[in-house]
């Protein structure tokens, strides 16, 4: 991808989507959940702004994965995109196809906006039909909600939740062509999270000018190796879908992979996607935990890719994890049975830093300090396979009681 590692970029402790410039963002509660908290928010650019997306790979997709997709394919720009939560509007047929179309003409009239200049995004519970009259109700008050500010930012990123516990947001800034350039983010995601795009919705917005291919293209490459290497729960959702926008306001010459800055540009990017999906990790519903697993070794990236996904996405390993327990055997057996090339004899384990398993066999080591390590918020699994140079890292959380009970109950 050639992403620079030593690019420097600077993480903005305050600010979140409105940061870089061109965008105003807001959100209200406008009757979708039932209790009270913000249901429907919207980003708009004042310009129309160069936009990439990436989809779920769920067969069933939501409604509005149609609009956006063909709103983004109209010109390869956008104005604004509206999202609500409460409600998924997927598998809802015909109608459901009606009313996220009525959402995007709704948000355009309301903005002075072409309807495809506006995309679309539902999360929630699947199979239900959206209130519209409570829905346009709440696009037409949505004008007078928004704003340039930390609260704009703030409102949308309360109104795109449904069981997560914290929002999920961060900016950075960095330097391109002697200007100051910023990139943001926002997501949403706790439950039915899975790799290849499953359970979030994310949205990020820069400043930076940027042609729309390399957009495109670094897009699809950075969500390859962030938000496609987490897992809650191993349900991929019909909803998923992260939008980027790039309003071009900050003056640089524009970029692409040629150009000087491209290498800090991407890697600032990349640190935006990550960040959202280990903060979607630790926010995993019920989690005590986040879990990150290395693998290195591996024949190939894609190999050591598949190998960590497997690990992380395992039920043994994540149940080991909530109750501390140094089980290093579901660890391996998860290595292999991810379907990819090992060699049964040259296995390292390693959990932080305490050594479990070298040469494929067990290391003694202290049960009291892998219990202490284990408690801990993050818990770290280093997997080297001596049989390559792939790596790869994937992000996952800890499989609790509560779980359980929250996806029991969603619907009520």
């Amino acid at each position: 991808m050639g992403v620079g590692e030593a690019a420097v970029f600077h993480i903005l402790q305050e600010g979140g989507i409105t940061v870089p410039k061109g965008f105003r963002a807001g959100g209200l509660h406008c009757g979708l959940k039932k209790s009270g908290r913000n249901d429907l928010g919207v980003i708009l650019c004042e310009v129309p702004a160069v936009a990439a997306g990436v989809y779920t790979t769920n067969v069933f997709q939501a409604a509005p994965l149609k609009v956006t997709r063909e709103s983004i394919a109209s010109d390869g720009r956008l104005r604004a995109v509206v999202v609500n939560s409460g409600n998924a509007n997927a598998c809802t047929g015909q109608q459901g196809e009606v009313d996220a179309y009525a959402m995007r003409a709704a948000t355009a009239a309301a903005f002075g906006l072409a309807e495809q200049d506006v995309a679309v995004a539902s999360t929630g519970v699947i199979g239900e039909l959206l209130p519209m009259d409570r829905v346009h109700s709440g696009i037409a008050a949505l004008p007078a909600a928004i704003s340039a500010d930390g609260n704009g930012a703030e409102q949308f990123s309360q109104a795109i939740l449904t069981t997560d516990l914290v929002k999920k947001e961060i900016c950075v800034s960095l330097t391109v062509d002697g200007r100051e350039v910023a990139i943001a983010g926002a997501a949403k995601g706790s439950g039915m999270i899975h790799p290849n795009m499953a359970t979030m919705l994310a949205f990020m917005t820069t400043d930076a000018e940027v042609e729309p291919q390399a957009l495109r293209q670094l897009l699809g490459e950075v969500t390859d190796v962030t938000f496609n290497m987490i897992t809650v729960d191993g349900d991929t959702s019909t909803n998923d879908m992260l939008v980027a926008m790039a309003s071009g306001l900050a003056g640089n010459r524009p970029l692409q992979p040629g150009h000087p800055d491209w290498a800090a540009f991407a890697a600032a990017f990349r640190h935006v996607c990550q960040h959202l999906a280990q903060a979607i990790a630790r926010d995993g519903e019920g989690a005590t935990r986040l879990v990150e697993v290395t693998v290195q070794g591996a024949v190939t990236d894609l190999s050591a890719r598949a190998i960590a996904k497997t690990v992380i996405g395992s039920s043994l390993v994540k149940s080991a994890m909530f109750g501390a327990d140094a089980n290093w055997g579901r660890i391996i057996a998860a290595v292999g049975r991810a379907g990819e090339p090992v060699n049964p004899d040259t296995v390292d384990i390693r959990l932080g830093d305490i050594v479990v398993l070298e040469g494929s066999r067990p290391v003694p080591f202290d049960e009291d300090e892998a219990l202490v390590y284990l408690q801990g918020d993050t818990v770290h699994i280093h997997v080297d396979l001596h049989h390559g140079s792939g790596t790869a890292t994937a992000w996952g959380c800890d499989l609790t009681y509560d779980y359980v009970r929250i996806n029991a109950a969603y619907r009520t």
